[in-house]
Formats: structure tokens, C-alpha cells, sequence
């Protein structure tokens, strides 16, 4: 095991020559920041995630675009207040999580905190089932609670239940909630 355990290591490192086969998926894989080698694996994400809500509000989205293009991604990607996570396992990406980190001090109204906001959470779809999203919430959890952040809110259409189950299942609640009122055009 230790020798498993060191090829492993090395492996994050970068010495893909001596990667093991793990039979364990989602311990043999690594979170980290995203870089811009990462940027055509997060557009075919990102694509993924845009169909996902064109196919749930197909009067608020359009198909086959994505919601950054690659010049946003590489300014994202140098920006510490919006970390982008991403779930590699060696042989790409698999997932990713967009993170916002906002504080409120001295406010009239509002109490002081420092709030991590989950601007997009995608696991690809070849990889559903693999603890990858399980794996990235947990990492973005931990981070937002060692950088001193009181909570982490996201949000969620109507209509996803798949999301809205995973998310409860993490622990998350709702905090408020959006409504709408569709008008005659």
C-alpha cells in the first residue's frame, strides 16, 4: 500500500509515466485549481451545463454557447476572489466548481460575514455516479470554512431535481426564494 501510496503522489505531482490503475476512482484523483490548460475541457463543461438549463427555460437560455469564453476563463482563472475548482483524474477534467467569495462589513442592515457563493457546480456527464460532485462540494466546503467564509449559497432552477437532490443531500437548505411571473409579450 505504501508504494501504491507514493506512486500516487508522484503521480500529482505530474509523473503521469508511473500513474497507478487505481481501483479506487475517486481516491486516485485530485481537486485543484483550474489553469488554462484546462480551458477546452471547462468549455465542453460549461456547454453541458448551458444545455442542461436551455432544456429546462428555453426562454431564458440559448443553446450550444457557453457562459464564458476562453479570454474570461484565463482572467478567471488569475482572479483569488473567484477560484474555479476542477476534479482531475489524471486523464482530464471531470468537473468543475466556480467559486465567488464576497464579505459585507459595516453595513447599515446586514451583519458582517464572509459568504462563498457557488457560481456553477458541473460534473461531466460520462462521469455521473463517481462521487466527483460529492468530491468537489466537499473540497469547495473545506475551503470556504478554512478562509473563514459563515456559509455557502448557490442557486438552483426549478425543474432540476437531479441538482436540488444532490445539494440537499450535502447539507444545503433553502435560504430564500425567486419567484416569477411570466407576462404576455
Amino acid at each position: 500500500m505504501l508504494q501504491f501510496t507514493k506512486k500516487i503522489l508522484n503521480a500529482q505531482k505530474g509523473d503521469k509515466q508511473n500513474r497507478p490503475q487505481c481501483p479506487f476512482f475517486y481516491l486516485c484523483s485530485m481537486i485543484r485549481r483550474a489553469e488554462n490548460k484546462d480551458i477546452p475541457q471547462i468549455l465542453e463543461l460549461l456547454h453541458q451545463v448551458n444545455m442542461v438549463h436551455y432544456n429546462l427555460r428555453p426562454d431564458l437560455f440559448k443553446p450550444h454557447t457557453t457562459k464564458y469564453n476562453e479570454q474570461e476563463l484565463t482572467s478567471l482563472f488569475a482572479d483569488d476572489t473567484q477560484p474555479v475548482f476542477v476534479f482531475d483524474d489524471g486523464g482530464g477534467v471531470l468537473g468543475y466548481a466556480f467559486c465567488q467569495i464576497t464579505e459585507v462589513k459595516d453595513h447599515q442592515l446586514l451583519q458582517d460575514i464572509k459568504k462563498l457563493y457557488i457560481d456553477d457546480i458541473c460534473v461531466d456527464e460520462r462521469a455521473r455516479g463517481k462521487h466527483v460532485g460529492k468530491s468537489l462540494f466537499e473540497h469547495v466546503r473545506d475551503y470556504a470554512a478554512s478562509i473563514g467564509c459563515n456559509n455557502i449559497t448557490l442557486n438552483v432552477w426549478e425543474g432540476n431535481d437531479a441538482a436540488l437532490s444532490f445539494y440537499r443531500s450535502m447539507g444545503m437548505s433553502v435560504q430564500k426564494t425567486t419567484m416569477e411571473v411570466k407576462l404576455e409579450k
